[in-house]
């Protein structure tokens, strides 16, 4: 249990010295046996199931031992789960401190429930725990995730009124309302030019014992404040520059819209800035064009890129397969396989997930030989990763969908699989992307 605690959060405080001294419950071997079900790492799935075994074993939970599960269930975006290990901390006498309301918070705007985050914001103010700079950049975010422009701008001028700068974090959230705002304003893209621009002269908001604090428990801002960089911050290779930061919600927003004329624009800004760009935003790029029904351009971003003698990423190569089946017209499906052959020859390996995204895609292909989606499977199967369950029973609908004899080979095999799937998940995404979760 003390490595699976360690693959989530990283080699900080042991696990013995988080959640205090062991005792051992007096409960007969057999009773423990009915009860603690898991008996090795790979059977447990959730953190609250990590957590149940504890304290059926007897254990009582720190303070630190609750923040490193709150902040699980926010990389998660676990939001039942959070509010559940809130209510234990505040059951068993540790009311929840700042740290654990922005994480809170946090897990709101990655679940989309800003209504809750005022919940927990007000419940803060009730306990007599005071905000942060931290906190309010927590509550922008979280209502720019779903679009709720007022909010934001209301929030903007309690800080502005209460002497708090605005750094690029609250200017990533402005760009991030405007986006998600449904129905889009007409000139949408137009305003994130305009933020980006207002961005250069942006101020720290954070007390620097607050950004301590998140370091401690494995969180970056990126992270935290829900930015899209945040998965890609540790990468090697020049992927991320955290200095560009507003450029980045920028390109990824633009690149949804689809709109290569704002994204042109932002490109000329930089160079006058004499920035280069980063990976990231080169993905970004390629995914506006892409999105947009470009392929040649699309395909040029990545082969300029190849060409330059930059290190490969994979993340470059899914960007271009991904964007190239929309649409699913010939020619793109032949650029996304092409692009795998490439990959693969380059020995650059798929996650899982990552396979499996592409998969699913590939799956929806109703026409053409269906050699993206077999290519794909074969992969994965070469390299033994196991698809999820949405990529395998869309790849299973597709071969079914196709002149297929019932004996074929393929089909009986991920048939196979499928069932596998549903007798031991039920068949449920959402039991799968549980699985996922930890």
């Amino acid at each position: 249990m003390k490595k699976l605690l360690q693959s989530i959060y990283g080699n900080r405080t042991s696990l013995l010295r988080s959640v205090g001294r062991r005792s051992y419950s007096a409960e007969s071997s057999e009773m423990y046996r009915k009860r603690n079900y898991a008996n090795n790492i790979s059977e447990y799935w959730l953190l609250r199931d990590v957590y149940d075994d504890l304290t059926l074993d007897g254990v009582r939970p720190s303070r630190d031992f609750f923040h490193s599960l709150v902040v699980g269930t926010m990389k998660g975006a676990r939001m039942q789960d959070a509010l559940f290990f809130r209510d234990e901390m505040k059951a068993m006498g540790l009311p929840p401190d700042v740290a654990v309301y922005n994480f809170l918070i946090s897990t709101c705007g990655k679940c989309k429930m800003s209504e809750h985050a005022v919940h927990i914001f007000e419940e803060m103010k009730r306990n007599e725990v005071k905000p942060t700079g931290e906190t309010y950049i927590c509550l922008l975010n979280a209502f720019a995730a779903t679009g709720r422009l007022d909010q934001v701008y209301a929030i903007v001028r309690d800080m502005t009124a209460a002497g708090l700068g605005l750094n690029k974090y609250c200017y990533a959230g402005l760009i991030t309302v405007h986006r998600n705002k449904t129905p889009l304003l007409d000139d949408t893209a137009g305003k994130i030019i305009e933020l980006v621009e207002q961005s250069k002269g942006w101020s720290s908001v954070q007390a620097p014992g607050a950004v301590a604090e998140n370091v401690m428990a494995g969180v970056s801002e990126e992270e935290l404040y829900n930015i899209p960089t945040a998965p890609y911050l540790y990468r090697r290779g020049g992927f991320v520059t955290r200095a560009l930061t507003v450029y980045h919600v920028a390109f990824h927003a633009l690149a949804d819209l689809q709109n290569v004329e704002a994204i042109e624009t932002l490109l000329q800004m930089l160079a006058k800035e004499n920035k280069g760009q980063d990976v990231f935003i080169t993905i970004q790029i390629m995914r506006g064009y892409l999105n947009a029904g470009m392929l040649d351009r699309g395909l040029k971003v990545f082969q300029d890129y190849m060409s330059a003698s930059k290190p490969p990423m994979i993340e470059l190569y899914v960007t271009l397969v991904e964007g190239a089946m929309i649409n699913y017209t010939p020619e793109g499906m032949k650029i996304a396989q092409d692009t795998l052959v490439a990959m693969t020859q380059r020995n650059l390996v798929l996650t899982a997930r990552m396979g499996s995204d592409l998969l699913r895609i590939a799956a929806g292909e109703k026409t053409g030989g269906y050699t993206t989606a077999n290519y794909l499977w074969d992969l994965m199967q070469s390299r033994r990763l196991t698809p999820t369950f949405p990529a395998v029973d869309a790849y299973f609908k597709g071969l079914k969908e196709r002149e297929i004899p019932e004996d074929d080979p393929r089909l009986i095999y991920v048939s196979r699989v499928r069932d596998k799937f549903i007798s031991r998940f039920g068949g449920s995404i959402q039991n799968q992307r549980e699985v996922e979760a930890i």
